[in-house]
């Protein structure tokens, strides 16, 4: 914290209330599911927010607006330097396949819808809505949130891109994994610059963008080097791979694996025959030695992340950013990513203590409206007596046990 009071602030000689104290407080309400300003005012007099955050003064509403505004993104930097700090501390867990284990890293797109508002950067989103589209990096089975980016809703997917890979990277390496990362993308990101941008050692799954690339074309390279199966009368799918020479800039020329799966249908699932076959056409490029189903396997896992950014967006609320200006905004997404990751790791540490929790739970994941549901949620009472502060969880408290618990391993 001692990064973020060293950062000076335009207009902000002497500030009463540390830059540290505003962006803790900003997450603090973030990781309770509250997005407005106003929010603060409930905790400014809290005990027990301003100590558990470890904040000497928590600002007003005014304040916390205002720092955020005046800061101009300053803060971003060190809250990805938190962000990771967290990640650095939880537990990944990598796809495994017969072959090998993998890091997944998914790197996806996600409109916010803010309809109806005159905030800078609103613009009309791939989605057909008014908002924003930023993008977002998640690392692990667990999916937490490894880095974001606020953009424009008028934006293009690829626009920027490479810088956020670039970042990214950075940040995988600070972490230290064991097990190489597999990279997994959408057709918005079909580019070669994204694929001359892995390091040694990355795997990358990009589906590709077919453009005027015709059905009947692949058909015919499907029947000729494919495996062909019938799933039932009338549909045949096609599996299998080929090479594509790519230059990859600098005046690389280098040939590419490109996984394909075409299937053409002659009769639909009703059983009406079609006059002319219907062709559908999937290929992803990769560098992967898996076999084309697994390949294909484990790009199936890269929709995943759309459960991700519905946790961001619906759990802890944060769609309609809070601010009218574009930078303030994107410090709340930052701030956000760090109260995401606390919650992530919070819900993963509920699951390593199976015998405690007051109910079944089997699912590899929490999700992140449980875990506020149950502890962040939970009732207690504060108290402070003989100099001593005592939070009362109440004997029947059915999750008592298990925040003791949690609070230690923690």
């Amino acid at each position: 914290m001692k990064r973020l009071d060293a950062i000076e602030i335009p207009g902000v000689l002497e500030p009463k209330i540390a830059n540290s104290d505003v962006v803790r407080s900003c997450v603090g309400l973030l990781a309770l599911g509250r997005t407005d300003f106003d929010d603060i005012e409930l905790y400014r007099h809290h005990g027990y927010f301003r100590r558990t955050l470890g904040i000497k003064r928590v600002p007003s509403c005014e304040t916390l607006r205002q720092r955020l505004d005046a800061s101009k993104g300053r803060f971003d930097a060190v809250l990805k330097a938190a962000s990771v700090a967290v990640l650095g501390k939880a537990t990944l867990t990598s796809v495994r396949t017969f072959k090998n284990e993998y890091m997944p890293l998914d790197v996806d797109v996600s409109a916010f819808d803010n309809t109806g508002s005159h905030k800078e950067g609103v613009g009309r989103t791939y989605k057909g809505t008014d908002g924003y589209a930023p993008t977002f990096a998640y690392i692990g089975n667990e999916g937490y949130m490894l880095n974001c980016e606020l953009r424009p809703g008028t934006q293009h997917c690829q626009n920027g891109t490479p810088e956020f890979l670039r970042e990214t990277f950075g940040f995988v390496e600070r972490l230290g994994l064991r097990v190489p990362v597999l990279l997994r993308m959408d057709s918005g990101n079909d580019a070669v610059e994204n694929i001359a941008l892995c390091p040694v050692g990355v795997y990358y799954l990009i589906k590709r963008n077919l453009r005027r690339e015709r059905g009947e074309e692949w058909l015919a390279v499907a029947k000729a080097q494919g495996a062909a199966m019938q799933p039932r009368p009338g549909k045949t799918v096609y599996l299998g791979e080929c090479k594509r020479r790519v230059d990859l800039g600098d005046g690389r020329m280098e040939e590419l694996r490109v996984v394909f799966e075409v299937t053409e249908r002659t009769v639909l699932a009703n059983g009406q025959p079609l006059l002319f076959p219907e062709v559908e056409v999937e290929t992803w490029w990769t560098n992967l030695d898996e076999t084309p189903a697994t390949v294909i396997e484990l790009y199936h896992g890269h929709g995943t992340s759309e459960q991700f950014h519905s946790e961001l967006k619906s759990d802890m609320g944060v769609e309609r950013l809070p601010s009218g200006k574009f930078a303030t905004n994107g410090t709340v997404l930052q701030a956000a990513m760090v109260g995401f990751n606390i919650l992530r790791r919070i819900g993963q540490e509920l699951l390593a203590l199976p015998k405690t929790l007051p109910e079944k739970v089997e699912a590899g994941r929490r999700r992140l409206r449980s875990v506020l549901q149950d502890i962040m949620y939970m009732g207690c009472r504060y108290v402070r007596t003989a100099r001593r502060h005592i939070l009362n969880l109440g004997a029947n408290s059915p999750w008592g046990r298990t925040f003791v618990l949690l609070y230690a391993r923690l």
